[in-house]
């Protein structure tokens, strides 16, 4: 219909075809889900002002901004959290500037779509202290004897925000609809994301069957997603580092995921949505329909509480909580942080927490880390006699091969004991790294002085300076590889990895840092135990 239109009207039709984000089609149910419903009507032609015209709702935690054309939330800001780049600036989820909106609308002969104009209700507008719930409604035109209203309830302290469609069906015909719920945005990532730190932006679905899946806007563009397309249960998202906007209808009714990339758009932009069917309204009856979004931080306990079943106050979100990324450490990663927030209840500064929990992590791993430290003391100790062995059969490989390990076990030494340990500890600190990454909790999060957001890099570049500094004591505590060529490699590393760590969020520095102070302390009172008992040893021999 909307081709036709601008084919037969085309002096109606801008000369640009560049459409904006309301004026995509809306979605369709295919036969799987339920027999296909009639095309949404064309729009009515509506002025720019108009398409415009938003109303503005004001909650204890957020602003936002609901469009006349649609009812899409087309802004959404939060109160405690401030914009990745200009801090005097609330942060913004939903923003024009990524084309990034909520829209929803019912499927149906004469039904409104994410296109329809609606009229606004008169009523309140702030939530006032006294108040735990505050209402916005809104009205389609009536469409042969059809009343369809969308009314949004934002409840205190919570960022979950529930939309029911009310259908008061006036006509002689049974009304047998679906509803369809979607998140669009162009495919350019967030501000302030570190180009060294690499996090994910894009929809997921979950489904208790499949579980949590992440799209790519990449494999959506070239029509290669793979996703969980029909389920009795789930939930739909778009996923950003520390924020998330998320559909999730209630578990029971069939329902269809889909995800698209939009046509004639400036920008690549994508759509990912969810259809359920709405109730059928019988003649003269009256029928809604009510499915809540969850539009917020990435904060555990929050996400934690809504996958609990309704029964236990939550909204049977199940796998909600996945969207906190921690990658394929999970299982490591999420007590790891658990242990973080209960520090943070004791000390009150995420900082010190970050500090606390590496020193407790280091004291966990004491007796590996001492095993690793040893072995590298020893391999000090006898490091100038490999010298002199590589200059005596330099050579002879093999013969130089034998010699070595003949020394090493004339030492009692295993040249892998250094690595064994450290090997081990490996994903528990990768785990650590993502933890720290993917906590929403401590951005914008100050610790001492000039750090004042644990997720932003140092604005003096004091802690990457630092972390060089204890890497190159480090390189200095540990044995010289006999190789010229590797020791010239060790001793660039510190330089190759501070550069890295110049971009990275100041949290994750100051991790590095305690790790490393503590290694050092620790590898240097080995080392000189190590180096002092040989050198009795030796004296007593002479």
């Amino acid at each position: 219909w909307d081709a036709w239109q601008k084919y037969s009207h085309p002096k109606s039709v801008p000369a640009a075809t560049t459409e904006s984000p309301s004026e995509t089609s809306a979605p369709q149910p295919s036969a799987n889900l339920h027999a296909p419903l009639p095309a949404a009507p064309a729009a009515v032609p509506v002025s720019p002002a108009e398409r415009l015209e938003t109303v503005t709702v004001t909650t204890d935690l957020f602003l936002a901004e609901v469009s006349k054309r649609g009812g899409d939330i087309v802004r959404l800001e939060f109160n405690a959290y401030k914009d990745s780049k200009d801090k005097a600036k609330e942060f913004a989820l939903f923003d024009a500037k990524h084309h990034y909106v909520a829209q929803s609308g019912l499927i149906g002969d004469g039904l409104p779509n994410h296109k329809t104009t609606f009229s606004v209700v008169p009523g309140k507008r702030e939530l006032t202290a006294d108040a735990s719930t505050l209402t916005l409604r809104l009205e389609a035109p009536v469409s042969n004897g059809v009343k369809v209203a969308k009314i949004y309830t934002f409840t205190r302290g919570s960022y979950l925000i529930n939309l029911a469609y009310e259908i008061a069906n006036g006509s002689d015909k049974e009304i047998a609809s679906h509803a369809y719920y979607q998140l669009q945005r162009d495919t350019v990532a967030p501000e302030g994301e570190s180009s060294m730190v690499s996090t994910f932006t894009g929809p997921a679905v979950y489904t208790e069957q499949d579980k949590y899946q992440k799209v790519t806007f990449a494999d959506i563009e070239k029509g290669k997603a793979k996703f969980a397309t029909t389920a009795d249960n789930g939930w739909i998202a778009m996923v950003q580092h520390y924020f998330v906007a998320a559909w999730i209808p209630e578990s029971g009714p069939a329902r269809e995921f889909y995800m698209r990339k939009l046509e004639n758009t400036a920008n690549p932009e994508i759509a990912a949505g969810v259809i359920v069917p709405a109730p059928v309204v019988a003649p003269g009856g009256a029928g809604a329909i009510s499915v809540p979004m969850y539009a917020g931080p990435q904060v555990q306990a929050i996400l934690d509480q809504l996958a609990r079943p309704r029964a236990e106050g939550g909204i049977g979100a199940q796998g909600l909580p996945l969207v906190v990324d921690y990658g394929w450490l999970t299982i490591i990663a999420a007590p790891i942080f658990w242990c973080l927030e209960a520090i943070h209840r004791l000390v009150g500064n995420w900082g010190w927490s970050i500090v606390l929990l590496t020193i407790g992590i280091k004291l966990l791993f004491f007796p590996l880390s001492a095993a690793s430290y040893k072995s590298m003391a020893k391999m000090r100790t006898v490091t100038p006699r490999l010298a002199a062995l590589k200059e005596r059969y330099g050579d002879d490989r093999q013969k130089l091969n034998q010699e070595m390990m003949a020394l090493y076990k004339r030492e009692k030494i295993n040249p892998l004991g250094g690595c064994l340990p450290i090997a081990v500890q490996i994903p528990v600190f990768i785990a650590l790294y993502w933890a720290l990454l993917g906590a929403v909790e401590i951005r914008d999060a100050p610790w001492i002085l000039w750090i004042s957001d644990l997720s932003a890099a140092d604005p003096y570049y004091v802690l990457p300076v630092i972390m060089v500094a204890t890497m190159l004591i480090q390189t200095k505590l540990n044995p010289t590889p006999p190789d010229p060529i590797q020791a010239k490699v060790m001793m660039m590393m510190p330089f190759i990895f501070g550069a890295m760590f110049f971009f990275f969020p100041a949290g994750l520095v100051l991790y590095w840092i305690v790790n490393n102070i503590l290694s050092i302390a620790q590898q240097w009172q080995i080392t000189r135990m190590i180096e002092s008992g040989g050198k009795a040893a030796n004296d007593s021999k002479a």
